[in-house]
């Protein structure tokens, strides 16, 4: 689904849709948010947690993505406002997709301000 883009990136391509429960936060599919939490931002030492947020570039944006049990696989659900804000207008769309890597990760929730 994802391959090494760069130093900070992987990249994939997902559907992205209107989230259509009217839901304020980005998501995909739990089991796809679990595996990537586990294969790129965990560390391999005990029990880790495999909930925090996954950060997606979509167009010029940072997102903090969660995962839920209705999402479809290969699917980003986005808020309206989201949606609106990337000028996406015909959704649904395939779309590359950055997935930052850990330390990137880290860094830009750091600095958006997001708790994990």
């Amino acid at each position: 689904m994802f391959e090494r883009f760069s130093r900070g990136y992987y990249l994939g391509r997902l559907s992205i849709e209107p989230h259509p429960h009217d839901g304020s936060q980005p998501l995909i599919q739990r089991t796809t948010h679990e595996r990537l939490n586990e294969a790129l931002y965990a560390e391999g030492e005990g029990i880790e947690r495999t909930d925090l947020p996954l950060v997606m570039k979509v167009e010029t944006s940072h997102l903090a993505v969660g995962g839920d049990d209705g999402v479809p696989e290969d699917t980003l659900w986005l808020p309206e406002p989201v949606l609106a804000d990337l000028r996406i207008e015909t959704p649904p769309t395939l779309q590359e997709v950055l997935l930052a890597t850990a330390d990137r990760a880290a860094q830009l929730l750091r600095l958006s301000g997001t708790a994990v």
